[in-house]
């Protein structure tokens, strides 16, 4: 009995000094978002700080906490995970953006990447590889889901086509991203005005200056760019427009 004491002593002390790993949650749908949190108050090193319904609020969020590590949901309301995630990088370059999609398609990662986050995990990735993920990108190394990694150790993207027009999200400013989800989620320039509190004319002007760069000149192309770059749900859209 006295023999296992040190040894029971010893491994209380490496829990007690374990640094834990600050973790904000940033996924609009709530079943999905306990689910991770849940899954992640399994293990002793991994603490989540916040939950974010939507990329303005995981924005405001990181602030506030600035946690370790960012799970990053790729189509919210409000505002984009992608455009989320390049605030976040901006404010405090010291947090790592783990994206989270369903969608693992080459224009996605890419968009995620030039965005500044530092992994891409796929929502239907295991519990042992979301707490894999997280502590890499901890660590200062990057995470893809491994049906990714594989897929990108063998592809050559082209510099034109839907993957280099996609590319093109990471040219525009961050309210011109904020513009161009609300024109595809069907808002009016009046609404558009109204939520990111500023005139009419302003949106005209973001909108005219994105529909230059993207080489698009009508709604329906900008909705249908939106949908391709995982800007919004397509299903969502197309369910309520």
């Amino acid at each position: 009995m006295r023999k296992d004491a040190p040894e029971k002593t010893w491994e209380n002390h490496i829990k007690i000094f374990m640094k834990q790993i600050t973790i904000l949650l940033a996924e609009d749908h709530t079943i999905v978002r306990e689910g991770f949190r849940r899954m992640l108050e399994l293990e002793d090193d991994l603490k989540v700080v916040g939950e974010a319904q939507d990329g303005r609020q995981a924005v405001e969020m990181a602030k506030q906490l600035h946690p370790d590590v960012v799970l990053m949901d790729v189509a919210m309301p409000m505002l984009n995970g992608l455009e989320a995630t390049r605030q976040v990088i901006k404010t405090i370059p010291t947090t790592r953006v783990l994206i989270l999609s369903a969608h693992g398609d080459f224009a996605y990662v890419t968009n995620a990447m030039e965005s500044g986050a530092v992994g891409f995990l796929l929502k239907q990735s295991s519990a042992d590889e979301v707490y894999r993920a997280i502590r890499e990108v901890y660590q200062g190394k990057t995470f893809f889901s491994p049906s990714i990694s594989k897929r990108l150790d063998h592809f050559d993207p082209p510099s034109s086509g839907r993957v280099g027009r996609i590319r093109k999200a990471t040219e525009l400013t961050s309210r011109e991203m904020e513009v161009l989800q609300l024109v595809a989620e069907g808002k009016a320039n009046k609404q558009t005005a109204a939520e990111l509190g500023i005139g009419t004319k302003t949106v005209e002007k973001h909108r005219g200056h994105l529909m230059q760069k993207l080489d698009i000149h009508n709604t329906a192309g900008l909705t249908r760019y939106a949908i391709c770059a995982g800007v919004i749900d397509g299903s969502i859209q197309f369910a309520t427009g």
